[in-house]
């Protein structure tokens, strides 16, 4: 029997993250030959994941130039699709999460009358413009979409709540299997700044700011509560990886270079940033998928945005939302870094995004759907 030919498409870091283990799982079916396509919607920060997890693109859109629009990066993604399809001619096309490329390469498949795959689907804040573009992406997506991987019983449920009831499976977070591979106790870091950090007598705060909701007066509040918080504190280093946006590498020098014990470093490959994540004390981010890492490895996170649409953290205790004002910001991040029973009480939280099967489900819900399997996939209960 001709092989199934899936094609997955994702263009950033994130994304190439969370995809990158289902890509290598659908390979390992006999039944599937597994496809990939690369926008390069972030082409340095997607080029670390691809090296890190030795993944090698079918096609690659390559449309990435500087000072990119939203509108730029969606047509640019619409007519390269146009030639990926022609060249691969996928059965089904998987796309991840909420991105430009997500939305652009769902809306392509679409055209091209071929079934979509939403990996991470159901995630809400139900405020389209925060996070930006992000909430309205996904939610035309779940129009187009076949199938939809829900990470949580949550996600379905806002699903079900929008009339969709077919195709829906509760797979677990696809970031838990990679971190599986990723994270090891003997890891040695390739960036020096992250080898001299002392993490037996620091407490090193792991941070990210980069949303673009957070432009304007709230960066700016972030950037100053993080130069405050290092002051305050002499046992706390920040580490920040800062984004390659003009936009926030401007505002991260312009509030946080010099300042005492933080260190601004360049991006850091998937490897680099999960064995310091598994290091670090305390995550401080607006970032999604750093909601659902951290927790996987026993770390407080603080998210410096007004909503999240990962509130199953949230209500398992390991996240907490302390907003974009500098004194929530100071006052929350300070009680973490001082009250050793309000810092146990989120690490010693459960988990809630999965098991590291969340792969596995998804290629046996696809053999599924092709009829190539007699048995639906249980459903991942945290």
């Amino acid at each position: 029997m001709k092989k199934l030919r899936i094609m997955s498409v994702f263009g950033t870091r994130p994304e190439a993250i969370k995809m990158a283990p289902l890509v290598k799982e659908l390979a390992a079916r006999e039944e599937i030959e597994s496809l990939c396509c690369v926008t390069a919607q972030h082409r340095q920060m997607l080029d670390s994941v691809m090296d890190v997890f030795s993944l090698k693109a079918d096609c690659d859109l390559d449309i990435m130039t500087p000072r990119q629009t939203l509108s730029t990066i969606t047509s640019k993604c619409l007519l390269g699709m146009d030639a990926a399809i022609e060249q691969l001619q996928p059965d089904m096309i998987l796309v991840h999460g909420d991105t430009s490329t997500t939305f652009a390469g769902a809306l392509s498949a679409f055209y091209h009358k071929i079934p979509v795959g939403h990996v991470e689907a159901g995630l809400r804040t139900n405020d389209k413009y925060s996070p930006f573009p992000e909430e309205m992406n996904r939610k035309l997506v779940t129009q187009i979409a076949d199938l939809f991987f829900c990470p949580t019983e949550n996600n379905r449920a806002n699903l079900l709540r929008e009339g969709i009831h077919d195709g829906l499976f509760v797979t677990g977070n696809t970031v838990i299997d990679a971190l599986k591979t990723t994270v090891r106790s003997d890891y040695a870091f390739a960036t020096d700044t992250l080898n001299e950090l002392d993490y037996a007598h620091k407490k090193i705060v792991l941070v990210t700011c980069h949303r673009r909701e957070n432009y304007g007066e709230p960066m700016k509040n972030i950037m100053l509560a993080l130069r405050r918080i290092a002051q305050d504190n002499e046992d706390v280093e920040l580490v920040y990886p800062v984004h390659m946006s003009p936009y926030v590498r401007d505002n991260a020098q312009e509030y946080l270079s010099g300042a005492p014990r933080v260190h601004l470093i360049e991006p850091l490959p998937a490897n680099e940033m999960h064995n310091l994540m598994a290091r670090t004390y305390l995550v401080m981010t607006d970032s999604g998928g750093l909601q659902e890492e951290a927790p996987a490895l026993g770390k407080p996170v603080l998210v410096m945005r007004r909503e999240t649409e990962r509130p199953e953290a949230v209500a398992a205790g390991t996240v907490k939302l302390c907003g974009v004002a500098y004194d929530d910001i100071v006052r929350m991040s300070n009680e973490l870094l001082r009250d050793e029973a309000a810092y146990a009480k989120m690490a010693h939280a459960v988990n809630p995004y999965g098991d590291g099967f969340a792969c596995a489900r998804i290629a046996d819900a696809i053999l599924w759907y092709f009829g190539r399997s007699d048995t639906r996939p249980a459903d991942f209960h945290a």
